[in-house]
């Protein structure tokens, strides 16, 4: 109970269960989108997907100003490539969160001049790109932990059990492959921080890209991906220690 008032209690929190709303809604809308029965739960879950949208913009007004600040944070660290990786994708974050700012202030008639489809654009354009810098550091990161167990001597013998046991596996797959596979797996699965992470960044992606029609996916799979990135987010949120460092 104490971690759902916390959650709650939290801007971004509330951001999270909006977001997991709006896309559980959307996806539901597209498993009956052909059930003639439900056309009124379709129409009534297609009105609070968009008001769970609306209100998420509420929730992300003033977002910039964390993104600046987490951007001079990841300015001090002394690895380069999280430092590259982190700073670009903060500040992409920034830029993303004024071009939302602008579509919403359009959106209440604060601002009537700016072509509100181009800032749209805009913003999922800075959303892949930060998207995009937080996949190269998980990628990197998987990648440093991966030569580290490879180091360790227990997990030598560890990995040579494997290749002798799957002998069948061997004959079809390059014992390497299939070393680099088991390997990857371990250190995700003995790294629930970075698995998740990474797995939150690649359901993320499909949004993007499917709104900058990079590769067009159907309703259902955008909303699946939304789903299941919002809970990862929840998770994270509520339970501080699968958030990934730094």
């Amino acid at each position: 109970m104490d971690a759902v008032i916390k959650l709650t209690s939290q801007s971004q929190g509330r951001d999270r269960i909006f977001r997991a709303t709006q896309y559980a809604c959307a996806l539901t809308v597209y498993l009956l989108r052909n059930n003639s029965e439900r056309r009124d739960l379709v129409d009534k879950l297609k009105s609070l997907e968009k008001n769970m949208s609306a209100g998420r913009k509420l929730f992300r007004l003033g977002n910039a100003v964390n993104s600046i600040e987490a951007a001079k944070r990841s300015m001090q660290l002394s690895d380069r490539v999280l430092c590259l990786c982190l700073t670009a994708a903060n500040i992409n974050r920034t830029l993303y969160f004024i071009c939302d700012n602008l579509v919403w202030a359009r959106s209440v008639g604060l601002l009537r001049s700016i072509d509100k489809d181009r800032w749209n654009l805009n913003a999922s354009r800075c959303y892949f790109y930060s998207l995009t810098m937080n996949l190269i550091r998980d990628v990197y990161v998987i990648l440093q932990l991966m030569v580290q167990r490879r180091k360790d001597a227990h997990f030598k013998q560890k990995i040579e059990r494997h290749l002798n046991e799957s002998t069948e596996t061997a004959e079809v797959i390059i014992p390497q492959l299939d070393a680099f596979v088991f390997v990857l797996l371990e250190t995700l699965r003995s790294h629930p921080t970075v698995a998740l992470d990474t797995v939150k960044n690649i359901c993320d992606l499909f949004i993007p890209l499917d709104k900058l029609g990079i590769y067009k996916f159907n309703a259902g799979v955008v909303g699946f991906c939304g789903f299941i990135s919002s809970l990862i987010g929840i998770a994270t949120l509520a339970q501080p220690s699968l958030r990934i460092k730094p």
